[in-house]
C-alpha cells in the first residue's frame, strides 16, 4: 500500500519468514509441534525431587547415611532397622546458624549442601573445623557478607559469621526408638511435647534432654512445633545427637510406650505428686510437657500414670515448658545416680 506521496507506507511490506508460507498458518507452526513429554521430575534440576536423588547418591556414593535425628553414642544411626524416617509436610530445607550448632551438625555427618562463612570472619577452632570438616566432604564454601548471613538466618538469628544448609529434618518413629534403647540395655528417658508451638521451647528440651541422660523426644505431628533452624539454634547443637520422634496421635503413641512397660509422667501445676524423690525414678520413664497456657490435654492427663508438680513460691504463677522439662529431668537423672552409687 502506498500513502499519499505515492513512496510504501513504513510498516506495510510483509516480512516472509524462512521457510514459512503467506498467511496465518506458518506463524505457529513450529509453536504447534510441541517439545515431547515432560520429563520426570528427577530428571528436571531445578525440582526438589531431582535434588533429593542427587543428595542420595552421593550419599550412597561416600558409603555414609545421612541422618538429622542423630546417633547413638556408639555412633550408630538412630531407627537403624529400616524404616523409613517422616518428615513434617512442606518441610524445606533449613539453616543452621551458629558455631556450636554448626560444628555439631558436620560432626555427625548430616548432608549438608552449604557452608556458609562471613567475609572477614574471626578464625576460632570452631570454625577451622568447620571448614576442615566441609572440604573433606566435599560441601561447598560459600564466603558471603554478613548481610547476606542476616538475611539467611532471618529475623532475631544470631549466626556468628557462619551458617550451613541442611535439608528438612528426618523424624524417628517413637516405637522404634524404645525398642531400641530397650535392646541396647539403656532405662529409656524421654520427652513428649504435647500442644508446645515455640521452637525455642523445643531446642531448649531437647538441649536439657542431652545434658541429663535423656535419650529422645517426641513431638505430635499436628498442633506442635517441628525442628526448624530456631530450634536448631536454642538446641546449641544437641539436636544432632538427640533424635527426635514425631507421633501421628500423641495420646495413641503414650497407650503404646505403656503397653511396653514405660511409665508415662505428666508435668502440671496441680499434680497429686510432688516432684522432689520420685519412688519411680529407675523405672523407663516419659515425661510429657504441656503448653505453658493451656497445660496439658485431657485425654493425655488421662493416659499418663502420674500427675506430678514442681513446687514453686506463690509469687511465681508457672514455669515456661522448657525450664520445667529441664527441671525435672535433673531430678530423675539425681535419683538414677543416687540409686546406681547405693
Amino acid at each position: 500500500m502506498k500513502g499519499s506521496s505515492g513512496k510504501p507506507r513504513a510498516g506495510a511490506v510483509r516480512k516472509k519468514g524462512k521457510g514459512q508460507k503467506v498467511g496465518t498458518g506458518g506463524h505457529s507452526r513450529k509453536a504447534l509441534e510441541g517439545k515431547g513429554p515432560t520429563p520426570k521430575a528427577e530428571d528436571r534440576p531445578y525440582h526438589a525431587a531431582h535434588k533429593r536423588k542427587a543428595a542420595a547418591e552421593r550419599q550412597s556414593a561416600t558409603g555414609t547415611r545421612g541422618k538429622v535425628a542423630g546417633q547413638s553414642r556408639a555412633g550408630a544411626p538412630r531407627g537403624a532397622s529400616g524404616a523409613a524416617r517422616r518428615s513434617k509436610a512442606g518441610d524445606e530445607s533449613e539453616i543452621v546458624t551458629g558455631r556450636n550448632s554448626v560444628i555439631e551438625a558436620l560432626r555427625t555427618r548430616i548432608p549438608a549442601t552449604t557452608l556458609y562463612i562471613a567475609a572477614r570472619i574471626e578464625m576460632d577452632d570452631r570454625v577451622k573445623e568447620a571448614m576442615k570438616i566441609a572440604t573433606n566432604r566435599g560441601i561447598p564454601i560459600l564466603e558471603v557478607m554478613r548481610p547476606e548471613l542476616d538475611r539467611l538466618a532471618g529475623e532475631g538469628g544470631v549466626h556468628q559469621g557462619i551458617a550451613l544448609k541442611v535439608p528438612a529434618y528426618e523424624y524417628a518413629h517413637p516405637i522404634e526408638l524404645l525398642d531400641e534403647l530397650l535392646a541396647g540395655d539403656e532405662t529409656p528417658l524421654l520427652v513428649a511435647l504435647d500442644g508446645i508451638t515455640d521452637p525455642r521451647n523445643l531446642g531448649a528440651i531437647i538441649r536439657s534432654t542431652a545434658a541429663f541422660g535423656g535419650q529422645g523426644v517426641i513431638v505430635p505431628q499436628r498442633r506442635s512445633v517441628g525442628v526448624t533452624a530456631a530450634a536448631w539454634r536454642t538446641s546449641a547443637g544437641a539436636a544432632a545427637r538427640v533424635p527426635v520422634a514425631m507421633a501421628p496421635n500423641l495420646t495413641q503413641t503414650l497407650k503404646a510406650l505403656k503397653e511396653r512397660g514405660v511409665f508415662v509422667l505428666g508435668l502440671d501445676g496441680g499434680g497429686d505428686v510432688s516432684l522432689p524423690g520420685l519412688d519411680f525414678a529407675e523405672r523407663p520413664i516419659v515425661i510429657v510437657v504441656g503448653s505453658e497456657g493451656k497445660g496439658l490435654s485431657r485425654l493425655v492427663t488421662e493416659t499418663c500414670d502420674a500427675i506430678v508438680s514442681i513446687p514453686i513460691t506463690a509469687a511465681t504463677e508457672s514455669l515456661n515448658a522448657g525450664i520445667a522439662a529441664s527441671v525435672t529431668l535433673y531430678e530423675i537423672a539425681k535419683l538414677r545416680a543416687e540409686a546406681a552409687a547405693r
